[in-house]
């Protein structure tokens, strides 16, 4: 059950960020593509965690005080799944930010899709790639304008 949950859930998370990256492809579906990768999956997989945390925390003797109990904690295999959805849910919800965002901000969407792919891989680094990419773009931009 663990396994199918933690495939499904990998699964269910690259077809998020595939409707992010084509979401602007297609006009007439954009909003509801973004909706459902950004926000029904991550709450999707909040569902999950919360099933899983709850059959799976009395069976622990892990924690978050030190790293030797988060250690313990991920000991668990269904606390072990429910982390790993943690993970999958927060950062794609970041990734529909992230569209948002550079679509509020004017960037080409094509220059999304590295922060997406960073941030389905490793978290933090493609929000960080994100902002570097939103602040390059605000000083470069005053000066196309002007030259225009």
């Amino acid at each position: 059950m663990l396994d199918l949950l933690f495939r499904g859930g990998n699964m269910l998370a690259i077809l998020g960020w595939l409707a992010l990256a084509v979401a602007p492809l297609l006009p007439r579906h954009k909003a509801r593509l973004r909706a459902a990768a950004s926000l029904a999956v991550p709450l999707l997989f909040a569902a999950a965690y919360l099933g899983l945390v709850g059959i799976s925390w009395g069976s622990t003797q892990g924690g978050y005080g030190s790293i030797a109990a988060v250690r313990a904690l991920f000991d668990s295999p269904g606390m072990l799944v429910a982390g790993w959805l943690h993970y999958l849910a927060f950062d794609l919800f970041v990734g529909g930010w992230i569209a948002r965002e550079g679509e509020r901000a004017g960037l080409p969407h094509l220059l999304l899709i590295p922060c997406f792919a960073l941030t389905f891989l490793f978290g933090p680094i493609g929000l960080l790639a994100f902002a570097l990419l939103r602040a390059g773009f605000r000083r470069r931009a005053p000066s196309l304008t002007a030259e225009a």
